[in-house]
């Protein structure tokens, strides 16, 4: 941050809300001027709404914040304070690094905070991780596939001839046994390769798609599970495959209903946000949907996490393994990405879908 006059309003706004980092600015007596797009999102706050309140009644679960304005204005450097605890969110606390510069300008003194979010860094190198594991894995999958495959064929015929020979009825149910068997580790194959067809790329509306889920599963539901919904009713329409995404978030869910056998008043929600500058790979999306499937279970032991989405990886006896890679391919073929956190009492699997495409940008 340099220390030439900069303008607070107008092109300087305009230029602070296409940062990816949170900016905050305050005047000489730490009221807040402007805080960019970055900063409402990650803050969950409106800056026309607290525009002129003092920097202790915006950010009040930060207490260091002064002691931290008051060395950068007494040493004249840009002093940083990492690994602060940001607790905005209820569900889980967001770990930020704050850095302040106070300068001076032609309107006099005023002081800049950045905001940098720490877990939104860890989550765009697990997601690239994940992202080459997900292409290995998938190439592996498809050289088995091929190899399992040809020899099931052969089998699958030879147990047709061999029924056509016998007489005997009793006999020929070994074979129907064999070709039953062998279509199920056919469609075993198929299901571990995921979705075959394109993704349709139409106008979708998320809550018409978590309705349409919550009913599936509260008619399939009979433990006494609730359903609860947290929607925000402002979110726009995305473009992508409505079907698909429901059978994404309904592999979500029930998981969540698998998981919370046991537990008192199980509950699962769905929660809609929007979410500002979240980058995806390798783009930077001005504006993505944010769903959430939070589930009051157990929790995924630790000794999963790294593995969770995985295909044949599961924590529950007799599971698949295969709900979640299968959400997750879903999710990412339409552009999107996949993250949950969990501890115990507490499980959160995060979808991010982009709206639209014209703002979008290398990150």
């Amino acid at each position: 941050m340099t220390t030439h006059s900069v303008p607070r309003q107008g092109n300087a706004e305009r230029c602070l809300d296409n940062l990816v980092v949170a900016v905050l600015l305050f005047d000489a007596e730490l009221r807040l001027l402007h805080m960019n797009g970055s900063a409402e999102d990650l803050l969950g706050l409106s800056s026309r709404a607290l525009c002129g309140e003092p920097v202790g009644r915006v950010l009040p679960d930060l207490p260091e914040l002064q002691g931290l304005i008051a060395r950068a204005r007494s040493s004249g450097q840009i002093c940083t304070e990492r690994d602060v605890i940001l607790r905005r969110d209820a569900l889980r606390p967001t770990v930020v690094d704050v850095t302040a510069h106070v300068f001076e300008d032609t309107q006099g003194e005023a002081a800049v905070l950045e905001i940098v979010n720490v877990d939104r860094h860890h989550r765009i190198m697990r997601d690239e991780t994940m992202l080459t594991q997900r292409n290995v894995t998938s190439a592996l999958l498809r050289g088995m596939a091929h190899e399992v495959k040809n020899p099931l064929g052969g089998i699958r015929g030879a147990a047709q001839l061999l029924e056509r020979e016998l007489a005997d009825d009793a006999r020929c149910e070994y074979t129907r046994i064999i070709i039953q068997e062998v279509d199920r580790l056919h469609k075993l194959i198929d299901r571990m390769l995921g979705p075959t067809l394109p993704p349709a790329r139409v106008p979708t509306n998320v809550h018409e798609v978590l309705e349409h889920v919550r009913s599936l599963v509260t008619a399939d539901t009979t433990h006494g599970i609730r359903i609860l919904r947290d929607y925000d009713p402002s979110l726009p329409e995305f473009v992508g495959d409505a079907d698909q995404l429901v059978q994404a978030v309904l592999n979500l869910v029930r998981n969540s209903v698998q998981a919370l056998a046991g537990t008192q008043g199980p509950t699962i929600t769905l929660r809609t946000r929007p979410q500002r500058m979240v980058t995806i790979g390798a783009c930077l999306h001005r504006l993505c949907i944010h769903i959430e499937v939070i589930d009051n279970g157990p929790g995924i032991p630790s000794e999963l996490e790294q593995t969770v989405f995985y295909p044949m990886v599961s924590g529950r006896e007799g599971g698949s393994g295969l709900g979640l890679p299968l959400a997750q391919a879903l999710v990412h073929r339409q552009g999107g990405s996949m993250g949950f956190h969990s501890r115990p009492g507490l499980t959160c699997f995060s979808i991010w879908l982009p709206v639209g495409n014209s703002s979008d940008e290398p990150a």
